[in-house]
């Protein structure tokens, strides 16, 4: 059995190391060997690239451990049924190192009994990790409009338009084909055709 860290932060300015130290020491009531997983990614998004490795390496009985459940997960309810599927299918055991009841390991009915409490409780904090999540944007929001701060968006690349507009008038090529001659998308050409 290996003890797999998870271990997240939202953005690189952010330390995604700051409690790996004290889930290593929780680490060693598991096992003597564990995985350390480290990356900077947001918790909304279900496919990230530390958290997909850690899922591919896991192995049967391996316990995966992380320091709250809003590490883990601040995704829709949707997303984060499909991340504990995946975690079931590899026969992880989850510890978060906030919720003591994740600790303990129950036999009979007792442990059956602490397993849908435990399942309930990291239900509850995932969703509320998603909740905060979503005001703290909303509040983000609010406060710029407050302050009067309008976004500008993204100039204008006027000289890859211009070169948009000289390679379609020639006729001679596709707008995919144009989009990849411009280094843009294609949905960047029929937006500057259209507005022509």
């Amino acid at each position: 059995m290996t003890v797999r860290i998870y271990v997240r932060a939202s953005t690189k300015d952010q330390d995604a190391k700051r409690a790996l130290s004290d889930l290593i020491g929780v680490s060693k009531d598991y096992a003597d060997s564990h995985v350390d997983y480290i990356e900077n990614y947001s918790g909304t998004k279900l496919d990230r690239p530390e958290l997909t490795k850690l899922l591919d390496d896991a192995n049967q009985g391996d316990v995966l451990l992380v320091e709250s459940v809003d590490r883990l997960s601040r995704l829709s309810q949707d997303d984060f049924g499909i991340l504990k599927q995946r975690m079931k299918d590899k026969g992880l055991r989850l510890i978060v190192a906030d919720l003591p009841t994740t600790h303990t390991i129950n036999t009979g009915m007792s442990g059956e009994i602490l397993a849908v409490i435990n399942n309930m409780l990291i239900d509850l904090l995932a969703t509320m990790a998603k909740l905060d999540n979503d005001k703290r944007r909303e509040r983000i929001k609010q406060g710029l409009a407050n302050s009067g701060y309008k976004p500008t968006g993204k100039k204008a690349n006027t000289q890859k338009h211009k070169r948009i507009r000289e390679l379609a008038s020639q006729n001679n090529m596709k707008k995919d084909e144009i989009a990849k001659a411009c280094g843009v998308g294609v949905a960047t050409v029929y937006r500057v055709l259209k507005d022509t």
